[in-house]
């Protein structure tokens, strides 16, 4: 299933549960006018094709994470994928891109403390092969931690629904 094949249905589904995750399927169905069969329905295609993952997000430093950081790695050129993959399998890992700019990579890892985090920086990280150089930016505080993406209606907390992409100011 490509995103192309996203119709607005699909779309109010991904937007209800990105407002609200535990939001059961009998409220988005009367919400967006279809049954509850075909939300369950829609909701279990869009878990199987990977689009859709209902989990719980959690403030890492707020339940006894003491440290949370987004690395910037340099790699050596050809080995974007091997080094991606070698930090994806690390526990540590919540978040894995290779992107544009003065980093190939960025990874965000989440860590017990200063040792575990400098055990996996020193002991793992530097020692997948193609690394080059690393550039730690360690977090201080979360302001904003949200998942939900312009991708249809959005049901703000009031309960009010309004035709809006999630970036967009409330009135």
């Amino acid at each position: 299933m490509a995103s192309k094949d996203l119709d607005d249905v699909d779309r109010r589904i991904i937007g209800a549960l990105q407002a609200e995750g535990r939001r059961p399927y009998s409220r988005i169905a009367s919400d967006i006018g279809v049954s509850e069969s075909v939300v369950r329905y829609r909701v279990q295609r869009l878990e199987e094709a990977g689009m859709l993952q209902i989990v719980g997000i959690a403030d890492p430093l707020r339940i006894g994470f003491d440290r949370m950081a987004l690395i910037g790695i340099k790699v050596r050129p050809g080995t974007v994928e091997r080094v991606c993959d070698a930090c994806t399998a690390l526990p540590e890992t919540s978040y894995v891109a290779a992107i544009a700019g003065s980093f190939d990579l960025i990874v965000e890892v989440i860590c017990r403390d200063t040792s575990h985090f400098t055990e996996l920086l020193n002991k793992r990280l530097h020692h997948i092969d193609g690394v080059v150089s690393t550039e730690s930016f360690l977090v201080l505080e979360i302001h904003k931690m949200a998942y939900g993406w312009g991708v249809g209606e959005v049901a703000l907390a009031d309960g009010d629904h309004e035709r809006r992409s999630p970036d967009t100011p409330a009135n």
